[in-house]
């Protein structure tokens, strides 16, 4: 069968793979219909989230059909049309069992201290094969699988795999009251789908920060108030937008391949910062690769959580859901410990939200694809990435299929 394989920092290939079995009781084997391509994969490609290793098929979203299951699982039948949740949970740890499905005990090959498993990602994060193949393996079918009703498309569900409930994770961590003022850095998939939680959740106004315009524009008609870093200065913007206050809530969701900006009134104080960005990158991302046409990572990984130290009122509350790996340390903490601001921050719960957000995309509360710019076959896959690598316009959210 065919799956995207990683073979190293800006060397990813389609080709053949081993066709998955089960190992486990709990184990199901998914026929994958639709998988799609995810920043967090971009991170891995472009060496700024290491360890994965050589050979291991990447993704974390699909929508599939059962094809045959272990013994243990007893809620599904061979044929049943399922979404899969991208992080990795036993359903019985006494994580699990509290909702913090992101941090189950026993998911991960590293023990207690392994922390989030995730479908193709590296092996802090359990070392599993991805879902960008023609089948996989689905470990924990009976809690990993949730079944999907036939009024769900596969369109629908791909967003509800990961970004969607992502980001009703983040507008949660940040603590939306009704009437809040809400930032939103990054206004890429999650980004999207974080304003319209947001809103969701009862947020007054919203202000979406990028600098890619046609991101902007898709912002500026879920109704948010855009702001361009390349061509205004986002913190000063914002503090003008809320009377000199800043927001209530700020939510992160770019992480870190952050972007400064090279022109307009920020890009001197971004590049004044320049040597300490340049020091972050070369601990966070030794094996990068040099500039060239494509796998561009960020140039400033710790400058969206400093706009958004900046930007938040006192007593305001910061969520971070923009990945960030092991080797970032760099955090503004002495700025937002002096505002009494609240951090939250993680890897999604995603078992947790799934079989919520379906009932709210089948009554019409939310229509996913809205964000659903492009469905590629399997086959044009590396193309695919290629573009969404160099954010050409139009290019936010790819399914597979």
């Amino acid at each position: 069968m065919k799956g995207v394989v990683f073979h190293g920092v800006g060397d990813i290939r389609l080709e053949e793979v081993a066709e998955p079995h089960i190992e486990d009781p709990t184990d199901a084997i998914l026929r994958i219909t639709a998988s799609a391509i995810c920043g967090t994969d971009l991170h891995m490609v472009r060496g700024t989230l290491g360890g994965l290793k050589p050979g291991t098929v990447l993704g974390h979203e699909a929508v599939g059909i059962v094809e045959s299951l272990g013994p243990n699982v007893r809620n599904l039948r061979e044929g049943d049309r399922v979404v899969v949740p991208s992080t990795v949970a036993c359903g019985y740890c006494s994580y699990c069992r509290a909702g913090y499905y992101a941090q189950c005990d026993n998911a991960n090959p590293g023990g207690l201290l392994g922390g989030t498993t995730f479908f193709g990602g590296p092996a802090m994060a359990g070392g599993l094969n991805g879902l960008q193949a023609e089948k996989a393996r689905i470990p924990f079918a009976n809690v990993g699988l949730v079944k999907l009703p036939d009024d769900v498309t596969d369109d629908e569900a791909i967003l509800i795999s990961d970004i969607l409930p992502t980001a009703y994770f983040g507008a949660e961590l940040a603590e939306i009251k009704p009437g809040d003022t809400v930032a939103v850095f990054g206004c890429g998939p999650v980004g999207q789908f974080s304003i319209t939680c947001a809103k969701l959740q009862g947020a007054g106004r919203v202000l979406a920060v990028d600098n890619e315009p046609s991101r902007l524009e898709m912002a500026r008609n879920q109704g948010a108030e855009v702001i361009n870093f390349d061509s205004e200065d986002p913190v000063q913007v914002i503090r003008d937008l809320t009377g000199g206050i800043g927001v209530d809530r700020a939510i992160d969701a770019v992480g870190v391949d952050a972007e400064r900006p090279h022109h307009g009134p920020a890009a001197q104080k971004a590049e004044e910062q320049k040597v300490q960005f340049d020091q972050e990158l070369s601990e966070i991302a030794p094996e990068a690769p040099r500039p060239g046409d494509h796998w561009h990572h960020g140039d400033s990984p710790s400058l969206v959580l400093t706009w958004a130290v900046q930007a938040l009122a006192k007593a305001g509350t910061l969520s971070i859901i923009g990945v960030y790996p092991p080797a970032h340390r760099f955090f503004p903490i002495g700025m937002a410990m002096n505002k009494n601001l609240t951090l939250k921050m993680g890897n999604c719960n995603h078992r947790q939200y799934i079989p919520m957000l379906i009932d709210l995309v089948r009554s019409g509360v939310i229509d996913p694809t809205e964000i659903l710019t492009q469905t590629e076959p399997l086959t044009s896959v590396i193309e695919a990435y290629q573009a969404f690598d160099e954010r050409r316009p139009g290019w936010v959210k790819v399914e597979l299929v």
